[in-house]
């Protein structure tokens, strides 16, 4: 356990989870400090959320953000009542900020009471934001950056009677990297059943289409939409043997959404692949 003494207060940070703070107000129900950090002496937890999956879009400098996906964990702490003295925004930021370099991380970017901080520890990488008050309350949004767990299974049968009765098929089991058109390796089975698709029927022609949701600009989307769908392509006719005069590849962008994207659970249906039959 790593013992950091930061500015007159002793906290321990990047301990297993389960330190015992001081008695107090109790913390919320179902509420804990993340495995990565205990908190600052004399806090509760006044709310908190988490997520399997989600996206959080971490200022990386001015104007600037990075969005990086995976699981989440939201904590909100708030001082106790009895606190003699609250700690500053800036006394508590530094206790994460100094913390987290000792392990080998970084301060990616600060500004007004706010901090991005990364961190690789035993082989996972974590991003870090800490905010702080003037009123001594602060919170920590961190995400273990990682690819979603693929629910939904791609099936050559599924697309086949989907273009059959509507003349098009969502795909979702195509990955991406943020902003990339690298197809990424546990897409294999979904293109695996959409080259199966073509095989069992020899007449079929397809238009590869690629769709965002709304974050980035137009322009931009429009590109990344046409490199997937051209990289998928692609893989279909170098890695298959599909012949490439059956496909041809298209961007939308992010004009034809199947959700709002006002959530990352709607944006992720909007970012798809869609066949839909010459």
């Amino acid at each position: 356990m790593l013992k950091a003494v930061i500015i007159a207060l002793s906290v321990f940070i990047l301990s297993p989870a389960g330190f015992l703070h001081a008695a107090g107000q109790p913390d919320k129900a179902g509420c804990k400090d993340h495995a990565l950090f205990t908190r600052m002496p004399g806090y509760w937890i006044h709310g908190c959320d988490q997520k399997q999956f989600d996206a959080y879009a971490f200022p990386t400098g001015k104007g600037q953000t990075t969005r990086v996906e995976g699981q989440l964990w939201a904590i909100r702490y708030y001082p106790n009542a009895d606190l003699k003295q609250k700690p500053s925004e800036l006394q508590i930021i530094r206790n994460f900020e100094n913390a987290v370099q000792k392990e080998g991380g970084s301060v990616v970017f600060g500004d007004k009471g706010k901090e991005t901080l990364k961190l690789t520890k035993e082989g996972k990488e974590f991003w870090v934001e800490v905010w702080a008050e003037f009123t001594g309350k602060y919170g920590l949004t961190i995400v273990q950056k990682d690819a979603m767990a693929q629910d939904v299974t791609a099936n050559a049968e599924v697309f086949s009677n989907d273009i059959r009765t509507t003349g098009h098929a969502a795909v979702y089991g195509i990955l991406f990297d943020t902003g990339k058109s690298t197809i990424k390796p546990e897409s294999a089975q979904a293109i695996g059943e959409i080259a199966k698709l073509l095989a069992t029927d020899p007449g079929l022609k397809l238009y590869v289409v690629g769709h965002t949701d709304n974050v980035g600009g137009i322009d931009s989307n429009i590109k990344l939409s046409q490199d997937r769908a051209e990289a998928v392509l692609q893989s279909l006719v170098r890695e298959h043997g599909i012949a490439a005069a059956r496909l041809r590849a298209y961007g939308c962008g992010q004009f034809a959404p199947v959700a709002p994207n006002d959530t990352e659970t709607d944006r992720a249906k909007n970012r798809r692949v869609e066949l839909v039959k010459q």
